[in-house]
């Protein structure tokens, strides 16, 4: 994932700092970090959403800076204006309608073959028929970088 820090700073930092986990417990008791959450809703041919590292089911999540917030420029996934938190989705066919309704904050750079992958066990409700989890997730920089 190449994060878009230059555009929006305080999103790629949210979902940076939420990969590595270095900000320990949130406001909601449980520790800022995607590992070991799931991917709650996955439709083919159009996204995989995940992040909800509070009650898993889409309804939850937290932000490094707080339970929500503000947008910055126009993909964190959220609830309405300003209502930013953990959950994100990643696209898997271009979207023009969310266009000015989501940040986007970046892109899957390799290992697009695994979201394909996921795209598998999702269905047109969004249901995963088998879980997928965030087994592993941190930041690769560039003196780590294979």
């Amino acid at each position: 994932m190449e994060l878009f820090a230059d555009t929006v700073p305080k999103t790629a930092e949210n979902f940076r700092a939420l990969c590595t986990g270095e900000r320990g417990i949130g406001d909601c008791g449980k520790l800022l970090h995607y590992k070991g959450s799931k991917f709650h809703r996955i439709i083919p041919n159009f996204m995989c959403q995940g992040g909800d590292f509070t009650r898993g089911n889409g309804t939850g999540g937290e932000s490094i800076y707080g339970e929500k917030f503000a947008d910055e420029n126009f993909n964190l996934a959220n609830s309405g204006p300003n209502t930013n938190g953990s959950q994100f989705f990643i696209t898997t066919v271009k979207t023009p309608w969310l266009d000015r309704k989501h940040v986007v904050f970046g892109k899957v750079v390799d290992g697009y073959s695994v979201v394909k992958e996921m795209e598998k066990v999702g269905s047109d409700s969004g249901s995963p028929s088998s879980p997928v989890v965030i087994q592993e997730c941190g930041e690769i920089t560039e003196d780590k970088a294979l």
